[in-house]
């Protein structure tokens, strides 16, 4: 019974966190723009997806979504319609293309740039070159006459 209870007060957490007002009659609307929530960033905390973020152009971007799921939008075109006004930026995961390569692949580049110079590096090293007898000669002389 207390189970019960606890899940149920969760459950009544949860649902308090959005406003009613604000949700979709349609429980499978709702459902997709919570789904769609999670994939787009909060431009005001960059790090935190609308769903997350208690920021009032958060809470503008929940309403936007909303409306273009009840619109009959797809999930597709409701992330277009976002990117064409805010820029790819608005994506948790943006897609790769060629405005971002840099950053996709720049740790990988400057790993590889990393590698190649020690290789360089390594390669440019001399290796030791035996002494001539006379050399060794000279050498244990000064040795010798080294103090301890």
């Amino acid at each position: 019974m207390k189970r019960l209870l606890l899940l149920l007060a969760a459950v009544a957490c949860m649902g308090a966190a959005a406003d009613p007002a604000e949700r979709l009659v349609d429980p499978v609307a709702e459902h997709r723009a919570k789904a769609l929530f999670s994939e787009i960033r909060c431009l005001v905390c960059q790090n935190e997806s609308i769903d997350d973020s208690q920021a009032p152009l958060a809470a503008d971007l929940r309403r936007i979504v909303r409306e273009q799921v009840s619109a009959g939008r797809s999930d597709k075109d409701v992330l277009d319609f976002l990117t064409a006004r805010y820029g790819a930026f608005v994506l948790l995961k943006p897609p790769f293309d060629m405005g971002n390569a840099l950053l996709w692949l720049g740790p990988f580049l400057l790993v590889l740039g990393g590698l190649g110079g020690l290789v360089y590096v390594s390669r440019r090293r001399e290796t030791a070159v035996a002494l001539s007898p006379e050399e060794e000669r000279r050498l244990q002389s000064v040795l010798d006459q080294a103090p301890d």
